[in-house]
């Protein structure tokens, strides 16, 4: 299935125009025709856009069944359980607090930052 295709069927049945999903979108017409024809590939962004201006549900883009597909019946995991440090408690916390930190950190600054760890990885324990 092509995207293109799927939004244009789905655009005439609910008989709007191109210009009506152009004002609904904020997307220029001649982009929403692109689309439309196979000539561009929309960003997710966009195919949000589109699933509200044509009033269904996103996967209905995606998906050409009647109903939502099934989801597959995956194992439980608990959050945190494969990673061996940071998944939990005070672990947790400071792993969070390095993430906030380096957020704001100029990307220079964190190339010495590294080094620096690497460097204090190598030493021999005392």
């Amino acid at each position: 299935m092509i995207i293109g295709e799927r939004l244009r069927a789905l655009r005439e049945e609910k008989k709007f125009t191109q210009e009506e999903v152009e004002k609904r979108t904020g997307l220029l017409r001649c982009y929403i025709s692109r689309v439309e024809h196979g000539h561009t590939v929309p960003a997710v962004e966009t195919l949000e856009k589109f699933a509200h201006a044509l009033e269904v549900p996103m996967y209905q883009l995606l998906y050409d069944g009647e109903k939502p597909p099934k989801l597959p019946n995956l194992p439980m995991e608990k959050p945190g359980a494969n990673i061996p440090w940071g998944g939990k408690g005070k672990e947790a916390r400071m792993l969070a607090e390095f993430r906030r930190l380096f957020s704001r950190t100029s990307e220079s600054d964190l190339r010495l930052l590294f080094l620096t760890a690497q460097k204090m990885a190598r030493r021999k324990a005392v």
